[in-house]
């Protein structure tokens, strides 16, 4: 914060909720422009289904989902339908409102007819999704995983999830939810805010304990019973790894909206706090991301009736602040200029390898000359060794001790990372779900307007165009027709008042043109297709132009 004004610009800004500065030029900000809209339940939830229509085995991690008011008919006409198909099926449903937080207005349901139709659905829309009734227990009760994701970069795409998270428990024994028990909150809610608050939560000094543990302790607690604790972590890698394919496209347009490309800004990075549940088989499911972990690490404590001192929470602290440190470290600007200056260091010892074959070649040189020049190159010498011993910033991977006299690296006091690199790392087992990625560059392409989320109908024509889309079957009049149709349809939503297509609206229209194009393939093969013809007609034009 600067009470007096900023005077200087800082290497790192960090922001409470959201990015909001259109001051800053230079540096890195933790906040992505857009991250807290797009991680919304109901844009969540969009950009799930999107993955789940292209490629429904890979993301069925995500619990089926309606988004109300607008799917309310659906949703009555699909139970009715499954349970037509199925009459021994009872299912739970979980309705959450759209921007709620810490369990707030969250209710479970056995019937969509008993959605509480009231004012606040229309002025605080919801999503209902299936209840997972069938959760892996410990002590009998019911958990979840607040693990947290380090969102590096965008472009290129660097995700890290911290080896360690946090569980936090139910506090009443659970049961399957029946019409008597649903509204028992401390059964069913793993909300920490909500659990707080009941008598039985327990506050534990020790981190296996108590209704907050570390995920470590649970690991450990699953291993000695015989379960593969290792295909559990890929599982929820993979599932880390997946979310963020989904949102990244919708992340893209909000970053090229603040920071367009070719004017100075920040960089971003964001810390993310994603709530999974795990099945009684271990399967992981996503309950949802969070924007805005909280970063707390210590928890109120009554000491008498109104009176609360705030009371340090060794759980929280294990597992948060190494989360906040690993991050500053994977950030750290002057961690860049040093690994820049090892390699001037680099080639500057090439020269110093010079410096010593000319020491070599001055034998010829009288008593006087030779000493100067010596000198001169003794002290070049010096000073290189000098700079690469306290540049470097790791040992090499040979060297077991220090050289004499070389000071240590600054990182060498410092426990290993907490956070590990899951892509690119992992990238060639993921890069195939990437399409949205690549049909949102498309958009962003024809935005035209910087600054702009928005694609007008001019803009739609030019991809067309651009495209060669257009045909005797698809006239530009039809092209017109399904632009204004399915910008129409979104907009009426309520999304977004700014008038023109979405990305979303651009995602459905894209795929009604791969449907028409492509009638034989599945949909991620029609897609693909038709995104692999777009960029080779879009690669043309631009080499005929520049020609």
């Amino acid at each position: 914060q600067f009470p007096f004004g900023r005077r200087l610009p800082c290497d790192i800004y960090w922001h409470g909720v959201s990015f909001h500065d259109n001051n800053i030029f230079s540096g890195q900000v933790n906040k992505f422009p857009g991250m807290t809209e797009t991680v919304r339940k109901i844009t969540l939830s969009r950009a799930m289904r999107t993955m789940q229509d292209l490629f429904p085995l890979e993301y069925n991690f995500y619990p089926r989902s309606w988004i109300l008011p607008e799917e309310l008919p659906l949703f009555v006409a699909e139970v009715r339908m499954m349970k037509d198909s199925n009459p021994s099926w009872k299912p739970t449903f979980i309705v959450k409102p759209d921007g709620g937080c810490q369990g707030d207005g969250i209710y479970l349901i056995k019937d969509p007819s008993d959605i509480r139709l009231t004012g606040s659905i229309q002025i605080r829309p919801a999503v209902v999704q299936e209840y997972i009734c069938k959760p892996l227990l410990v002590d009998k009760l019911k958990f979840d995983i607040r693990l947290y994701v380090l969102l590096k970069s965008l472009e290129p795409l660097e995700i890290y999830i911290a080896k360690d998270g946090l569980s936090r428990f139910c506090t009443e024994p659970y049961q399957e939810p029946t019409l008597k028990n649903l509204h028992q909150v401390f059964m069913h809610l793993t909300n920490y805010s909500l659990n707080i608050h009941s008598g039985n939560f327990i506050h534990s000094d020790s981190v296996n304990t108590g209704s907050k543990r570390t995920f470590s302790s649970i690991l450990c607690r699953l291993s000695s019973r015989g379960a593969d604790v290792k295909k559990l972590w890929s599982d929820i890698i993979s599932l880390v790894i997946k979310t963020i394919i989904a949102l990244t496209p919708e992340l893209k347009v909000y970053y090229q909206s603040d920071i367009p490309a070719g004017k100075p800004g920040p960089t971003c990075f964001q810390i993310l706090g994603f709530d999974i549940l795990l099945m009684k088989n271990l399967k992981p499911v996503l309950l949802e991301v969070n924007a805005n972990p909280s970063m707390r690490i210590e928890h109120e404590q009554e000491l008498s009736p109104g009176v609360f001192e705030n009371v340090p929470s060794p759980v929280d602290e294990e597992v948060k602040v190494a989360v906040i440190r690993d991050t500053l470290r994977l950030v750290d600007p002057q961690k860049k200029k040093r690994r820049d200056t090892h390699n001037i260091y680099n080639r500057e010892f090439e020269h110093a390898g010079e410096i010593l074959r000319s020491l070599s070649c001055i034998s010829g040189m009288k008593d006087k000359q030779h000493k100067h020049h010596s000198l001169k190159l003794s002290l070049k010498l010096k000073f290189y060794l000098k700079l690469g011993s306290c540049q470097s910033l790791e040992p090499a991977p040979e060297a077991s001790e220090e050289p004499p006299g070389a000071a240590p690296s600054p990182e060498a006091a410092l426990p290993s990372l907490c956070l590990k690199q899951v892509f690119p790392k992992y990238a060639k087992q993921f890069s195939y779900l990437r399409l949205v990625d690549r049909v949102a560059a498309l958009f962003i392409r024809f935005l035209g307007v910087k600054g702009t989320t928005k694609l007008g109908p001019t803009g739609f024509r030019t991809f067309i165009r651009n495209c060669k889309l257009s045909n005797s079957n698809f006239s530009m009049a039809a092209v017109d027709i399904l632009y204004i149709d399915i910008t129409r349809r979104w907009n009426s939503m309520g999304i977004d008042k700014e008038s023109g297509m979405c990305l979303q609206a651009f995602v459905e229209a894209f795929f009604c043109l791969a449907q028409k194009k492509y009638k034989s393939l599945p949909l991620h093969e029609q897609v693909a297709s038709l995104i692999e013809l777009c960029e080779c007609r879009l690669g043309a034009l631009h080499g005929r132009q520049s020609l």
